[in-house]
């Protein structure tokens, strides 16, 4: 029996991870924490029945206790709370499927409580890559990539000897405006944003698929996932995503993984890795798809790709502040209050006011967070 935790399990990723130990006898949750959706959690303690939940606030957690008075979970709040959820004595696998650069302390708690990761929060390596990859090392605690696009690197990798890869391949579906140019998307709503060809995600992650975003920060997270140097990893544009990523090895041999856009399989994979256990998703019909296709992103019209290279290859704390702006000007444009060319705009405008710290820790990473947030403050919301 294998026990895991999750963090967001009432997202999209911690759904999705229900769904699959619903239907795999040999999963136990043990541990839960969530936002703020607390008729949701209610229905997952009752059905999962967890030895510790919590949600981010405490006024959510008092009613969550008063919902479930009648069973014996212990329901915590706030950081403190995602500590002990991400540390519980049981649990063997933390899946952090939680949104931004909150996951940083719980995944590091986990790691040095000898936790294996299934990892969905990349905020979390690309704001702290360099703590969290060498403290796993030393703790010898595996990381197992959920992004289907890391999965699928990882997958690629099996059995490979690691100093023989030549380039990472890492696709994207090019989101909803794949094609359009800058004048075509100064009108894009909020709606037209979020109606992504392929994937079912949560709003955030859609929004930073359209704006090229969500791709830079999986640069930025597979630089330090696969020990690679920037310049090694490439991206695609493959409108169909069915090769969900790929390697090239130094003989020009190039190893992929294709599927169906489900996001069940790399979750699947991470808990069971090594083993693959059956699934009832949809199958790849190659004869009837008939062609895949392959093109170079538009870095000039998604411009926050090209911002993340730059941030990726300067260091220290401006990842943090890419991702921290991106992480406010996808609230703002989600609140209708900024247009969507302006997400980039912010960014940029973010990184260039910073003054980059080398080799921050936790401390300072939170800080160049704050410092962000504290910019946009002023100069967009006034």
């Amino acid at each position: 029996m294998k026990k895991i935790g999750i963090l967001g399990s009432t997202g999209s990723i911690g759904t999705q991870t229900l769904e699959i130990v619903r239907k795999e006898e040999d999963l136990q949750v043990v541990s839960l924490a969530a936002g703020s959706n607390v008729e949701l959690m209610e229905k997952q303690i009752r059905e999962f029945k967890p030895a510790v939940a919590a949600m981010w606030s405490e006024e959510a957690a008092k009613d969550l206790r008063e919902r479930i008075r009648d069973l014996s979970v212990n329901v915590v709040s706030g950081m403190e709370g995602l500590l002990e959820v991400s540390t519980a004595e049981q649990m063997e696998v933390l899946v952090t499927g939680i949104v931004g650069m909150i996951g940083i302390r719980p995944t590091i708690a986990a790691i040095e409580a000898g936790k294996d990761i299934a990892l969905a929060n990349k905020e979390t390596l690309v704001t702290a890559g360099h703590i969290i990859m060498p403290l796993a090392a030393r703790k010898g605690v595996n990381i197992l990539p959920v992004d289907s696009e890391h999965s699928a690197i990882f997958q690629s990798k099996h059995g490979e000897n690691r100093s023989r890869v030549s380039r990472i391949l890492l696709t994207a579906s090019g989101g909803p405006f794949r094609g359009k140019k800058r004048e075509e998307l100064a009108g894009m709503t909020v709606e037209d944003a979020l109606k992504h060809p392929n994937w079912s995600m949560g709003k955030k992650v859609t929004i930073d698929s359209a704006s090229l975003c969500n791709k830079g920060l999986e640069v930025m997270e597979a630089k330090w996932l696969f020990d690679v140097e920037l310049e090694q990893i490439q991206v695609v544009v493959h409108p169909q995503s069915i090769l969900h990523s790929a390697v090239e090895y130094v003989d020009g041999g190039i190893m992929g993984q294709m599927g169906v856009p489900d996001m069940k399989l790399p979750i699947q994979y991470a808990l069971f890795y090594p083993d693959r256990r059956p699934m009832d998703t949809g199958r790849v019909d190659l004869c009837k798809l008939g062609q895949l296709t392959f093109e170079e992103p538009d870095t000039d019209t998604f411009r926050g790709l090209a911002l993340a290279y730059q941030a990726a290859r300067r260091g220290g704390s401006l990842p943090t502040v890419f991702n921290a702006a991106n992480e406010r000007a996808v609230a703002l444009f989600l609140q209708k209050k900024i247009r969507f060319l302006q997400i980039p705009e912010l960014i940029e405008a973010s990184m260039e006011a910073h003054r980059v710290t080398d080799e921050p820790t936790v401390e300072q990473i939170l800080a160049a967070e704050a410092e962000t947030y504290e910019f946009i403050r002023q100069k967009y919301e006034g």
